[in-house]
């Protein structure tokens, strides 16, 4: 299980360091336990619509719980890098279609966030590509965005994706693709291209039965990879 974990005490938000976020974790035990927790959409300044497919979570949620034996709160929470909650939400989701802009105090947040144990999920929904791409360069710059290859746990953890990431949207030419950065080996940042897989949980598009249901298998797989790892 992950270390970084909901409702974390208050003096232990204050601290600056990764490393000793996940020390004060350690020793405190602090993990999920039975009880739901809630995914949070990642809010960002640039002007891209970080908002938009609002039922795109709740589905999900919806979906994890009556499939799986992962508990979730089926509402999203929203959150800014610089709230003092962050750390209460292990997972983060971020998507839109156009500019993505992190400040300097943003950037060192994610990284802290993301060196402690707290994975990010980046779906572009169409025009986000080129900033998501810049702005996590700046967040990990020792770190590269590397293809995850179809024989990766992550594709058959729950349900088998013998070809990797499904397409639910093609927005680009080409086949659809999966990325990870990787943080002391685990997986920190997943991030999907030319498949829109949350375009596929929300009711606002006219995706066929068998589309969303792809779509679902494949946010159940992200959230068992992350419940399990």
């Amino acid at each position: 299980m992950r270390k970084v974990r909901r409702l974390l005490p208050s003096a232990i938000l204050s601290c600056r360091s990764a490393s000793l976020w996940f020390i004060i974790l350690l020793l405190a035990g602090a993990a999920l336990g039975s009880g739901p927790w809630q995914i949070a959409r990642l809010k960002y300044d640039g002007g891209g619509d970080w908002y938009n497919d609002p039922d795109a979570i709740p589905n999900l949620a919806r979906e994890v719980n009556r499939r799986t034996g992962i508990r979730l709160v089926e509402q999203e929470a929203q959150i800014s890098l610089l709230d003092e909650k962050l750390y209460n939400y292990p997972f983060l989701f971020m998507t839109g279609h156009g500019n993505i802009s992190f400040s300097e105090a943003e950037v060192t947040r994610l990284r802290g966030f993301l060196e402690a144990g707290g994975f990010l999920y980046a779906d572009d929904d169409h025009g986000m590509d080129e900033a998501f791409r810049r702005e996590i360069a700046r967040v990990l710059p020792r770190n590269d965005l590397v293809e995850l290859p179809p024989d990766h746990p992550l594709f058959s953890i729950h349900y088998r994706f013998p070809d990797g990431i499904p397409k639910i949207h093609e927005h680009e030419e080409g086949p659809p693709r999966a990325f990870g950065m990787f943080v002391d080996g685990r997986l920190a940042v997943l991030y999907t291209f030319n498949t829109n897989i949350s375009d596929g949980w929300s009711d606002a598009h006219d995706n066929p039965p068998e589309v969303r249901e792809q779509a679902f298998r494949m946010g159940v797989n992200i959230l068992a990879w992350f419940a399990s790892d």
